[in-house]
């Protein structure tokens, strides 16, 4: 079964991509739905499949599939491996991936590429299911990077606009530095383990054999494959320019698929980060950064998917704040309930930029809230919840985010997270308040929206609002029925349930006044942000990030690579090998002088030979 859930995903893309190379120009539109959005269906079935059995008791269930590498103490084999963290992922990928691939269905129909569209989104799917259930890091680490060649092609998927192909190539070649610390650190963690195994659980039996400062090198340099696929400092500039893909891709990377694999990959290597408490508070930092740094830059963008783009940038600075300090449950219980309200909000901007036909600058919208009725609520559900109010689902997971930061008594890291609540909170409601409220410059007319854009609105917004509570805390009440779930080696913080409360009540008050502030700015009149003010000008351009990379990293390279093409291979490469090829040229004259095909030279050379050879022969036996 772990086999199918993997395999399928992979096929359907291979079939969709046969056929559609057979005939490019041909209308296969229900072929290609039927298999791309059946397969993920399929596979959505099979996941909950495999949760029921674990639920039920069974064990740990591994399939091998076929033994690839055997070389000396490599063993390396084609397998899978479905744990209780892993279920928890693929159930939801799944669940969601599927929503989003009907989503699809009706927002990419018409387009003369729809077949490899989904040839592309099968192959994200099934990328992402193999990172997920890989049973070594071997097969987690091809995922890894199957994940990031399918973003590639889905980012640049509108190829013919030279922005998009930018903005793909960019993506590929940021994950790529994060990818080169990753696999630095898996081949740091083989050779450390010297032959005991390189299946996860082997590795985590034998994991005490590694020294403490080996250890917190592999675990940096696995950090950094994270940072690249996660969008976090400072390999997070791809992440807003990743936008140039079709709003499904951006739905399915956000909420799915890409960015969740790096706090993936942390709590799969849970067992090694528990040795290394310091990596993990500067893992825990660098997401502190990154979730204060995003929300300030969501504030001031005005366009739709790149707000909700920096927005997930900052979520998952949360999650690497939970996972950082030992709170792994805590992390992922985030990137599950994040997985439904950011899909939503993607999902339902998607169908704001159709209705808007291909508008999404949220300042060109505006009274939308009585035209699109269902997408407002739905995105409304999914605004409070990613803003922590009760009893949406982002409240729980945020709220024990941090409780457990002011537990460990890493009150900074605190700070920094409440602050980026009551931002979160400012941010998103703006944009509700701008789109759906304001009043309109322009009332455009609108596109009809296709029902299968709107029905998995509805399936997500009840997820929003309800799957908080399978992570329900002792102090509200519940039994933290998902941190049990996943019995992973969470750290223990102690806190008395008034603590908690004054904490909980606290992220709520800010939640409430970030959502004031941006009703008063934002709810009656259009607000588009000016670059009046120096700090305007600065977080509206994104601190000059990009233009900082482009000067000291991308222009010296040009530069370099220009150098090489222009002087090091012409002058000095080339005039090495053409000095070469004059010295055999002028060699050859001459022998080919003394080649001259008459006999008496020839017996002048035999003399001379004859002569040097006697008179060394005289000189050795000394008669000189």
């Amino acid at each position: 079964m772990l086999s199918l859930i993997v395999l399928l995903p992979f096929l359907s893309a291979l079939l969709i991509a046969l056929v559609y190379l057979g005939n490019t120009k041909a209308n296969r539109y229900f072929f290609y739905t039927f298999i791309g959005v059946g397969t993920p269906l399929l596979i959505t079935v099979l996941s909950f499949m495999v949760g029921a059995e674990l639920l039920n008791g069974s064990d740990t269930l591994h399939h091998s599939l076929i033994k690839w590498i055997d070389v000396g103490e490599l063993h390396i084999e084609v397998a899978f491996m479905a744990d209780r963290l892993s279920v928890v992922m693929i159930s939801f990928i799944t669940f969601i991936g599927t929503l989003i691939h009907i989503y699809a269905a009706g927002y990419m129909k018409g387009d003369i590429a729809y077949g490899k569209f989904f040839s592309y989104f099968n192959l994200f799917m099934g990328s992402m299911l193999l990172l997920i259930l890989a049973d070594n890091p071997i097969m987690m680490f091809i995922g890894w990077e199957l994940v990031g060649l399918s973003s590639y092609l889905l980012i640049g998927f509108y190829h013919t606009k030279s922005s998009n192909i930018t903005a793909a190539n960019k993506a590929f070649i940021l994950n790529r530095v994060g990818d080169f610390g990753f696999i630095m650190g898996i081949s740091l963690l083989f050779i450390s383990l010297e032959g005991t195994g390189f299946t996860f659980d082997s590795i985590a039996a034998n994991i005490s054999q590694v020294e403490h400062e080996m250890l917190s090198l592999i675990g940096v340099l696995l950090f950094i494959g994270a940072m690249g696929k996660s969008a976090q400092i400072p390999l997070y500039v791809w992440l807003p320019d990743a936008m140039a893909g079709p709003t499904p891709v951006s739905a399915l990377i956000h909420a799915a698929t890409m960015v969740t694999a790096g706090v993936y990959m942390v709590a799969r290597y849970s067992f090694l980060y528990v040795e290394i408490p310091n990596i993990g508070l500067f893992i825990a930092s660098i997401g502190a950064a990154s979730a204060l740094f995003a929300a300030i830059l969501a504030s001031y963008q005005s366009d739709i998917k790149k707000i909700l783009a920096y927005s997930t940038m900052s979520q998952l600075g949360y999650m690497f704040i939970a996972v950082g300090l030992g709170a792994y449950s805590s992390g992922v219980f985030h990137v599950f309930t994040h997985a439904f309200f950011k899909a939503l909000l993607f999902m339902g901007a998607g169908a704001i930029i159709i209705a808007l036909h291909h508008e999404q600058n949220i300042f060109k919208m505006g009274k939308l809230k009585e035209r699109l009725p269902l997408v407002y609520i739905t995105m409304f559900i999914a605004t409070l919840a990613i803003s922590g109010i009760p009893p949406f689902a982002g409240f729980f997971s945020k709220d024990a985010i941090l409780v457990a930061a002011f537990a460990s008594e890493h009150y900074v890291i605190w700070g920094i997270g409440s602050l980026t609540a009551m931002l979160t909170a400012f941010y998103m409601f703006r944009l509700l308040f701008t789109v759906f409220h304001a009043k309109s410059n322009d009332e455009k007319e609108l596109a009809i929206i296709p029902g299968s854009m709107t029905k998995p609105l509805v399936v997500l917004a009840l997820g929003s609002a309800s799957v908080g509570f399978l992570g329900l805390n002792e102090a509200y009440g519940g039994t933290s029925w998902f941190n049990s779930f996943l019995a992973l080696p969470d750290s223990q913080f102690h806190i008395s349930h008034s603590i908690e409360y004054m904490i909980g009540g606290l992220n709520v008050t800010l939640g409430l006044m970030g959502m004031f502030i941006a009703y008063k700015m934002f709810a009656v009149e259009m607000r588009e942000v000016k670059e009046d003010r120096l700090y305007k000008k600065l977080i509206i351009n994104k601190f000059y990030i990009d233009e900082i990379y482009e000067f000291f990293t991308v222009k010296p390279l040009l530069f370099l690579s220009d150098f090489i093409v222009t002087v090091m291979d012409p002058k000095i490469f080339d005039g090495i090998i053409n000095f070469n090829i004059w010295s055999y040229k002028k060699f050859a004259m001459i022998f080919a002088k003394l080649q001259n095909g008459k006999v008496r030279y020839y017996s002048l050379y035999i003399l001379i030979g004859a002569s040097a050879m006697s008179y060394y022969m005289i000189f050795k036996l000394g008669m000189m």
